[in-house]
């Protein structure tokens, strides 16, 4: 085999981006990573971040057999056969006494593998399961309703041609999401004609880089949006013609608007009025703007009015459906629902945005002697227990819970609390693919081929649920025989006796991706059993995007489907003009809403809202979760691959540190409501006065100890979003002290 034969085509699993890979393989291990400059969207690109996959693939220990927890806590090895009957009777049995809408369901994938998510929604329609979170809904779901008001859907960014780029609570520079990321900022940035607007507290990366930065003080983001949106209407620099042709109810928003106090606005966020004005105007009188909002914002105060302020940024200077400016885009599958309707759970009430449950509610759901509490769970590819805010009460809940399903390749933090861990392939041991299809005007999917067998005694989720799904004995095998035989025949044979069967019995919809996964997937190339689930939806593409799918070369969905089977690198799947964006808008005469009552009433409340939420016993703020150069998604159950900050120092300000004797490399106590840990100091003026912050990623339990801090130990499941509960990650009240022993270890 030549060099170039030993190249294999995958993606990276770490953000939403899924930058295209090559590896080289050594045996099971990745001898070298490198980009795939055949990716239809990331082009070569890639960071440092992927370039140490190995550590995910072979850097942990990984589960090789189900495990059955013991009366006395201890864990049992156990056959698959076994394992598959006693949950699948565990989980009837929950259905039969409390009803199929008790077993709650979380994941559904992490940034990379979303297959399993698909054949999930089998498994749950199966049982009457109506309740499911994901970790969407500790960040996106508030950004995710204001847009089903506004645009009807996600927009996205046209950074690589906007003349003002603008980052709310996001540094693209460690945290990428931006396509081609780093390359996309500097090429900002050595542009004169360009500008680069960022608000954020802390001196970031993508802030030094920045024209403009705006460093609010923490928490008050909705303060200077407004202020720089009062600054637009004042100065009329509003795009009059946009919203006369483009948009209705504009004249509340604008009323609200006027009402704000600039100068007083400025002075609550820190930033002197002067450097609103001139971001505003930049804003105002720039050919394109393009915005991405991200967990800075997302994770603090008022998180869902700030998303509103930022899309009115762009909507009043009519920075959509052209080049550089803001877009709608299509879907392979949305990710989430994007309804304007808020649903509410069975206990404590809280929203359901998305069709998501908001994660600070989960615990709360549980604790409880109410008769809809939720009775069990499955949890998939998944750490709720590490991830979601206060990691003690998450705990509780899952130990008050009748059962719990942990389907995961790793022992993790969730997995120990669990009655059945059912060990799972890896990313790079299976098909595998993400939805997270987020571009415009051209959108790409990628479905990766594996690079290695699975490890042996695991198996990848889709045949995971399918054999719960014939445990239950949910479907008959004389449908699947006939479904099976018409697949033999071919697609359009297949098509017919599918679309039979749905129109027979409506009832067996919801169990389309097994249906498929049975009957369809067997005749696929090379193994892809579980890609089946995309032939359904290449038929969406072909109904909802018939035009842009073949403009993207694709004459037909089976010509697509064959074409993401075949593709390694990756496929465009829909190709569109900027003036197609309107065409995903769907409110009546394509005129987009500006008004939403919840959130107007919430920018006029602003003046009289708390600013600050410390005290005297709490005086500084924690950002609990600081994307830095060494700092990855908890999938990389391995401290090794970090060459930099290996103990993921707590950022601090030099006049705090000064005034706690404190220096970089000294231990400090941080103290919350909730709990308290050592860290080791780095003393920057990256931080404000007043703001401290703790990297993502670190705090596993793993078998050499815990590294660093376990942030959720610190975070508060009270404070959340009034209107979408999403969680103040990065904004928890906290107390510093110097350590009084500088050889203690983190605590628990």
């Amino acid at each position: 085999m030549t060099t170039t034969e030993r190249w294999h085509a995958t993606a990276c699993i770490l953000c939403e981006n899924n930058c295209g890979l090559l590896v080289r393989l050594d045996g099971r291990r990745f001898e070298k990573i490198r980009g795939d400059k055949d990716h239809p969207a990331s082009a070569g690109y890639t960071c440092n971040k992927a370039l140490r996959l190995d550590h995910y693939q072979n850097g942990g220990t990984r589960l090789t057999s189900p495990l059955r927890r013991e009366p006395d806590g201890t864990y049992t090895e156990i056959d698959w056969d076994t394992a598959i009957s006693e949950i699948a009777a565990g989980l009837s049995a929950v259905r039969d006494a409390h009803g199929g809408d008790k077993i709650f369901y979380y994941g559904g994938g992490g940034q990379g593998n979303h297959l399993g998510g698909a054949y999930s929604g089998a498994l749950r329609r199966a049982l009457g399961s109506r309740y499911r979170s994901t970790a969407l809904a500790q960040e996106k779901t508030g950004e995710g309703w204001v847009d089903a008001h506004l645009t009807g859907g996600h927009t996205t960014g046209d950074f690589e041609h906007a003349e003002v780029s603008v980052f709310l609570g996001k540094n693209p520079w460690q945290s990428h999401g931006v396509a081609r990321a780093r390359t996309v900022l500097q090429q900002i940035a050595k542009d004169p004609a360009r500008t680069m607007i960022v608000l954020d507290p802390v001196r970031t990366e993508t802030a030094e880089m920045a024209d403009i930065h705006l460093p609010v003080r923490p928490g008050t983001d909705a303060w200077c949006l407004a202020a720089m949106l009062a600054v637009l209407v004042r100065d009329d620099l509003l795009d009059h013609g946009f919203l006369a042709e483009h948009t209705t109810d504009a004249a509340p928003v604008l009323d609200a608007l006027r009402a704000v106090d600039i100068d007083a606005y400025a002075e609550v966020c820190g930033v002197p009025v002067d450097l609103v004005r001139a971001a505003a105007h930049r804003i105002g009188t720039a050919g394109s703007v393009a915005t991405y909002e991200d967990l800075g914002v997302q994770q603090s105060p008022n998180s869902t009015l700030v998303s509103y302020l930022n899309k009115l940024l762009w909507l009043l200077t009519g920075n959509f459906a052209k080049r550089g400016a803001m877009h709608p885009h299509s879907w392979l599958v949305p990710l989430a629902g994007y309804d304007r309707e808020i649903k509410r759970t069975p206990v404590t009430g809280a929203p359901i945005l998305g069709g998501m449950v908001p994660c600070n509610s989960i615990a709360e759901e549980i604790l409880t002697d109410h008769p809809d509490r939720f009775r069990a769970m499955i949890i998939e590819s998944s750490n709720p227990a590490h991830s979601l805010a206060d990691s003690a009460a998450f705990r509780a809940a899952l130990d008050a819970l009748d059962l719990v399903v942990v389907i995961d390749i790793a022992f993790t933090e969730t997995a120990r609390r669990a009655d059945y861990v059912l060990p799972a392939a890896s990313q790079f041991e299976k098909w595998e693919a993400t939805f997270f299809t987020l571009e415009f005007p051209h959108n790409t999917f990628h479905l990766r081929a594996p690079l290695l067998d699975p490890l042996p005694g695991t198996l990848p989720e889709p045949e995971i649920y399918a054999r719960l799904l014939r445990e239950l004995g949910v479907v008959s095998r004389r449908r699947l025989a006939l479904l099976s035989a018409a697949a033999r025949l071919g697609r359009r044979a297949y098509l017919g006796a599918f679309a039979a069967l749905m129109a027979i019995d409506k009832k067996t919809f919801g169990l389309a991706p097994y249906l498929l996964y049975e009957t369809l997937g067997p005749t696929l190339p090379d193994g892809a059993r579980s890609a089946a689930v995309l032939w359904a939806l290449t038929q969406r593409v072909a109904k909802l995007h018939p035009a842009a799918m073949r403009r993207a070369g694709h004459r037909n969905a089976d010509a697509l489907f064959d074409a993401i089977l075949a593709g390694r690198s990756g496929v465009t799947f829909t190709v569109d003009d900027y003036a197609d964006a309107w065409d995903y808008v769907p409110h009546p005469g394509k005129r987009i809403p500006l008004a939403i009552p919840e959130l107007l009433a919430a920018l006029r409340d602003l003046g009289g809202a708390p600013v600050a939420h410390t005290s005297d016993e709490f005086p500084f703020v924690l950002s609990a979760g600081e994307r830095r150069a060494f700092t990855a998604n908890t999938i990389f159950r391995d401290d090794s691959w970090r060459r930099r900050d290996p103990q993921g120092a707590l950022r601090v300000n030099p006049d705090d540190a000064a005034g706690l004797g404190l220096s970089s490399g000294d231990r400090a106590r941080v103290t919350t409501a909730r709990g308290s840990a050592l860290t080791t100091v780095e003393v920057t003026d990256r931080m404000q006065r007043g703001h401290v912050s703790l990297p993502n990623g670190f705090g596993l339990d793993l078998p050499g100890g815990r590294t660093g801090v376990a942030l959720n130990e610190l975070t508060d499941l009270t404070l959340r979003d009034s209107i979408a509960g999403t969680p103040w990650h990065k904004h928890v009240p906290a107390r510093l002290e110097p350590a009084p022993d500088q050889g203690v270890t983190p605590c628990p």
